[in-house]
């Protein structure tokens, strides 16, 4: 008796001591890590922005033209994908299209940069600095041109003939598609993705893992509900409250719904596979991954290449491109995304319907389980036929939950 007393004493010690190392080991070492991978995630690509394979435009086929895209190609050979247009009206139409982010427009003496501002104030500002590069080296050129050799210059002094002077190259910056007036800087743009990105993980979680015993049609039910009215209460507030989203109104809201919709179903999916682990893996997929590839503070072709594709294929940064193609491009350029968005959303439906159940949606409610036509709710004693025969006794436990259900 006292040495069994002895080794459960011994097994309590060493299990405690077994969970205070595994506590230690996760804050010194799984926290730090987790953290760091976050850190990461979201500065890497932050500190790596610049163009690359820009899909901008050129206006002209003139040597001013052809020089202009020589200069862009031989300093920056990677920054832009350049794409002829033959006047500035095709250009702008290719703007608004969302073909290109702006088009650069080289005459003898002007360079002019048409740009969208809605489409990525990263890329317009870094449009404006290119062209400005653009006519300075105009001017060098048309400097050198008018500036004669030493000694064609000291007869022409003799001569009494002056040398020529180099003619300025102006330059003009056009927004093209300007952002909202009350968002100047797009900030509200850039800022609500992470709150929205959270509040649909929240959703998930609210409407998954609850303890309310509901059907899974409910459940698909209350999800649908509750991201077109967080989506209608974000436009509220984005649009009612702050003016960022000025066009293409019932558009707008379906874009938020829908992005919503995206990452809270692909969360409940994963909770329906997985269990309540469902819910970390679809945050961290979402939160650190979704959100800082996705390119909302600056743009897709700003970021390098795999956080480009990947963020692309991901809800948050579909999301984002599809919600400034309906608030400020008719829709434009907005296939591809809606597309995205569509597949995770039917995806995670798919599986919160055939995945297994969450524990608190095991069992249905009264409400849920329609009776019987034809059947009386009739007492035990009197339900009961005659002729049952007697259960063996392997069967009895079935028979006392049998008998329980009825009574129930």
């Amino acid at each position: 008796m006292i040495v069994r007393m002895v080794r459960c004493k011994m097994v309590r010690i060493l299990q405690t001591g077994s969970r205070s190392w595994r506590r230690t080991v996760v804050a010194t070492v799984a926290l730090p890590l987790v953290i760091s991978l976050a850190v990461l995630a979201y500065a890497w690509p932050a500190s790596r922005i610049a163009p690359r394979d820009l899909p901008v435009g050129v206006v002209g086929t003139n040597p001013a033209v052809q020089k202009a895209v020589e200069g862009l190609t031989h300093s920056k050979p990677d920054a832009f994908d350049l794409r002829l247009y033959p006047d500035q009206e095709s250009a702008r139409s290719a703007i608004r299209n969302r073909e290109v982010y702006g088009v650069f427009v080289v005459t003898a003496g002007k360079v002019t940069v048409l740009e969208a501002g809605a489409a990525s104030p990263s890329v317009a500002q870094i449009l404006t600095t290119t062209g400005r590069q653009l006519a300075a080296r105009a001017e060098q050129l048309h400097a050198r041109v008018a500036t004669p050799a030493a000694g064609a210059s000291h007869r022409s002094t003799a001569g009494g003939s002056p040398a020529r002077s180099a003619p300025k190259v102006g330059f003009q910056a056009v927004d093209v598609v300007p952002t909202s007036a009350d968002d100047p800087g797009g900030v509200v743009f850039s800022s609500a993705l992470l709150p929205l990105t959270i509040c649909s993980v929240l959703i998930a979680a609210l409407v998954a893992l609850t303890g309310v015993r509901t059907s899974v049609r409910r459940r698909l039910l209350d999800l649908l509900a509750a991201c077109a009215a967080a989506g209608l209460a974000a436009y509220l507030i984005a649009q009612g409250v702050l003016g960022a989203l000025p066009h293409e109104h019932a558009a707008t809201w379906g874009a938020l719904s829908l992005t919503l919709l995206a990452i809270s179903s692909t969360s409940v999916g994963l909770i329906s596979l997985l269990g309540p682990a469902g819910l970390g893996l679809g945050a961290a997929l979402m939160v650190f991954v979704g959100n800082p590839f996705s390119g909302g503070t600056s743009a897709p072709e700003l970021l390098p290449k795999v956080v480009d594709d990947i963020g692309q294929w991901l809800p948050p940064g579909a999301g984002m491109s599809l919600l400034r193609s309906t608030a400020y491009f008719d829709g434009n350029g907005s296939e591809g995304h809606l597309a995205v968005l569509v597949l995770w959303s039917a995806l995670g439906l798919t599986a919160a319907v055939f995945g297994r159940r969450t524990p608190d949606a095991t069992a249905a409610t009264p409400e849920d389980v329609p009776a019987t036509e034809g059947t009386s709710q009739e007492s035990p004693a009197t339900a009961a036929p005659a002729t049952t025969p007697s259960p063996s006794p392997a069967d009895r436990p079935h028979g006392r939950h049998t008998a329980h259900t009825a009574h129930t």
